[in-house]
C-alpha cells in the first residue's frame, strides 16, 4: 500500500511538472509570435528617401493601407504602372497609398536617374502616387525595408524574383500579403484584399 502511495506521488509530481512545462512553452511561444508580428513585420520603424531625396518616416503613413512595389521603366511589366495608377485613384480617398521603389536589379531595366524615372512615369502614365529613391531589393546592398519584407513571420522568407512584386500593408503598418509580378494591380486577387483592409 505504501509503495502504491509513493508511486502515485511520483506520478502526480511528474504530471504536474510536465503540465507546467507545457503551459510555459505555450506562453513563451505565444509571446514570441506576438512580438514578431508587431516588431518584425512592421514597416513603421523604417525611414526611406523619396524620389526628391527627402527623408520619409514610414510611420507618417499610420492609419493607411499601403501597397509597396518595386518598379522599373524598361520591364515587360512596366505597363502595370497604368493599373497601379488606376487603383490609386479608385481607393486613395479611402486611405490607400502606393509606395513605388525603382530598382535596377533585374536585367538592368531601371538605368536612369531619379529625375529620369520621375519624368518617364509622369509623361507615359501620369503617375500621381509616391515614387521613392532608387534602391536595391536583393544582394549585399539590399535595402533594410526589403530585408524585412522578404523575411518576416507573416509572409515568410522569400526573394524578390523580378520587378513589380507587391506587398500589402495594413493600417497598423504590418505586412499582410506578398504578390508576385504577374498579379495585376487592378485584378480581383489584389483589389479584394485592399478593400478588405480598407474596411477594417
Amino acid at each position: 500500500m505504501q509503495e502504491i502511495k509513493i508511486d502515485l506521488k511520483r506520478i502526480l509530481i511528474m504530471v504536474s511538472i510536465f503540465g507546467i512545462s507545457l503551459f510555459g512553452n505555450n506562453l513563451t511561444s505565444q509571446n514570441i509570435t506576438d512580438e514578431e508580428l508587431i516588431k518584425s513585420a512592421n514597416i513603421y520603424k523604417y525611414s526611406v528617401k523619396n524620389i526628391m531625396n527627402e527623408d520619409v518616416d514610414l510611420k507618417s503613413y499610420e492609419g493607411k493601407v499601403l501597397l509597396i512595389v518595386n518598379v522599373a521603366s524598361k520591364c515587360g511589366f512596366t505597363s502595370q504602372y497604368e493599373g497601379l495608377e488606376k487603383i490609386y485613384n479608385k481607393y486613395k480617398s479611402e486611405g490607400f497609398e502606393i509606395l513605388a521603389f525603382p530598382c535596377n536589379d533585374f536585367g538592368k531595366q531601371e538605368p536612369g536617374t531619379n529625375e529620369d524615372i520621375q519624368n518617364f512615369c509622369s509623361t507615359n502614365f501620369g503617375i500621381t502616387f509616391q515614387l521613392f529613391d532608387k534602391i536595391s531589393v536583393k544582394g549585399e546592398n539590399k535595402a533594410e525595408l526589403y530585408k524585412m519584407l522578404t523575411d518576416n513571420p507573416v509572409t515568410g522568407k522569400s526573394k524578390i524574383l523580378w520587378n513589380f512584386e507587391k506587398f500589402l500593408i495594413n493600417k497598423n503598418g504590418n505586412v499582410v500579403k506578398h504578390f508576385r509580378s504577374r498579379t495585376k494591380p487592378e485584378g480581383e486577387k489584389l483589389t479584394s484584399v485592399i478593400e478588405e483592409l480598407i474596411a477594417k
